[in-house]
């Protein structure tokens, strides 16, 4: 089956980048969504010309069109409603298995945005913050998005270069991983991402048939060596419960 156009997901990346932070330039741009300038400029030019977007008359910078900016499928899919309605969710989990739990949100074509923390509560924990960003295939998350995803290997191998690793890892490695998250409906980053945490993540699941690819995931942070592997992987299962549960239904 062939996969989605990438000049539309990086237009409507451009889009959804624009609803969420407000008027920005091509350098502003380029830097959130890993375009390069002449590509983000081709894409920025062909949006005002199809008038979805303006270019601000003092200044460089580009902002939704009128209509654009009150179209509500840009606006994270009521994300203030979503992350309401998740929190108490997230913080119920993190207290039963002794974690730090997060939902992260695609935010552009490129980078992952940690949008709604639940915390376990004890003195000594991980600590997130809610807007912290990542590039999309960095730690577990990447991982279980890419699985999710079903990416083609060059697709996988474009993301995996993207990730400015904190231990070494070996690029085949990598991709095994991402395909026994796509076993398992779970993936693992055991210190690699960052040293002395193993995060477990799952995809929020899509309506499956609409050809829509996942925009959050869910992760589970905890101290590396804390847990055993029969402990991970109960861990990981009840992510993937967490996942399918009605509070994160996209």
């Amino acid at each position: 089956m062939p996969g989605p156009v990438r000049s539309v997901s990086q237009a409507f990346a451009i889009l959804r980048l624009l609803a969420e932070r407000g008027p920005l330039t091509l350098s502003e741009v380029g830097r959130e969504t890993g375009l390069s300038p002449s590509s983000g400029l081709n894409l920025l030019r062909t949006l005002v010309a199809e008038g979805a977007l303006e270019r601000e008359a003092t200044g460089k910078r580009y902002r939704l069109a009128e209509g654009w900016a009150r179209a509500s499928v840009l606006d994270g899919g009521g994300l203030a409603q979503r992350i309401a309605r998740v929190r108490p969710v997230l913080a119920r989990f993190a207290r039963e298995h002794d974690t730090t739990t997060g939902l992260w949100q695609v935010v552009s074509g490129e980078r992952l945005e940690l949008v709604a923390l639940g915390e376990s509560g004890e003195a000594t924990r991980i600590h997130m913050v809610e807007g912290q960003r990542q590039p999309i295939g960095g730690g577990s998350t990447g991982r279980a998005l890419a699985a999710a995803e079903q990416l083609d290997h060059a697709e996988l191998e474009r993301r995996f270069s993207k990730v400015r690793w904190r231990r070494s890892i070996d690029r085949a490695a990598w991709i095994e991983q991402v395909a026994r998250a796509a076993s398992l409906g779970y993936a693992v980053d055991d210190g690699f991402n960052h040293p002395g945490i193993c995060s477990i993540s799952a995809a929020v699941p899509v309506v499956p048939g609409e050809g829509r690819r996942p925009r959050f995931c869910l992760s589970a942070s905890l101290f590396a060596g804390a847990r055993g592997e029969r402990e991970i992987e109960a861990l990981g299962r009840a992510l993937v419960a967490l996942a399918r549960e009605p509070a994160f239904a996209e």
